[in-house]
């Protein structure tokens, strides 16, 4: 792996984390928990650039800005609304479809070849998060619009993730900007949508540690990761997100490990390995 991948790597595994902190703070209206780290992770990201002379990285076109904001803001408000609204295992599992997203959209947005071991570990990939939320699985009648949110945040994400690399000019600094934007857009909605919550200790820590890992550092790994490194085997990677998520949950108790779910882990990991040992014959 090149180090711009491995950065990649980096923001996955605090990834891994997001469901099980999102959990923590549950209590707090999704645009509330939105607001909070992402204010928390601009501030600091901020003050970062502030002390290495580099806000001038924040002058970009509007379309820079559009996609920066547009894909976190959305992409976040859309999966901690999901796992508000839905059994948090069945919404992360849902939501960890952008992976497959992103391996398949890299052919026709980047032109990238995939082959048939990618293509393979695609759909193994897609059997195990379809496994958990296939037929025969049980929810509660209410938990749709959550699952809803979860496939939007999906698609989002993907979507973002892929045509960063159409935005290679952008300095990976301005996403500090993107998130501190991100951030007051949330507050704003809010304020015009939802109660105001006055949050616990719990609740504090769970944003925090959020703006500090996966909705701070993560960003600024992705986005090197997704512009200079490999997209296909990253969005490959990441289907070992999901596992290492749902099993957080469940040591914390956020749901129950059954045969389905082990199954489920077994066909993501196994889609992981086989696409990763893809090898490149041809340019593109």
């Amino acid at each position: 792996m090149s180090p711009a991948t491995l950065s990649g790597v980096g923001a996955l595994v605090l990834w891994a984390f997001l469901a099980l902190l999102a959990r923590g703070a549950a209590g707090l209206p999704p645009l509330q928990v939105t607001a909070m780290a992402f204010c928390t992770a601009g501030l600091l990201a901020m003050g970062w650039l502030a002390l290495r002379g580099q806000l001038g990285a924040l002058r970009q076109p509007p379309l820079a800005w559009l996609h920066g904001v547009g894909g976190l803001f959305g992409y976040h408000a859309l999966y901690f609304a999901a796992l508000a609204w839905a059994p948090p295992v069945e919404a992360s599992l849902i939501n960890y479809l952008w992976p497959l997203l992103i391996v398949l959209l890299s052919a026709p947005i980047l032109g990238m070849r995939l082959g048939p071991r990618r293509l393979g570990g695609v759909a193994l990939g897609f059997l195990g998060c379809a496994l958990v939320v296939g037929p025969g699985a049980s929810f509660p009648p209410g938990a749709v619009p959550g699952f809803l949110c979860a496939a939007g945040a999906a698609l989002t994400w993907s979507v973002y993730s892929v045509t960063a690399r159409r935005l290679s000019g952008v300095p990976t600094e301005a996403v500090a900007g993107f998130c501190l934007a991100s951030g007051i857009l949330a507050g704003l909605a809010h304020l015009v949508f939802e109660p105001v919550v006055v949050p616990d200790a719990r609740q504090w820590v769970s944003a925090l540690l959020l703006g500090l890992g996966p909705v701070g550092a993560a960003f600024f790994l992705w986005d090197r990761g997704m512009k200079r490194g490999d997209p296909r085997l990253l969005g490959t990677l990441a289907y070992a997100v999901p596992v290492a998520s749902t099993l957080l949950l469940l040591l914390a108790g956020e749901g129950a490990l059954t045969a389905r779910i082990a199954v489920a882990a077994g066909l993501v990991i196994g889609g992981g390995w086989l696409a990763a040992s893809a090898r490149d014959t041809a340019p593109g």
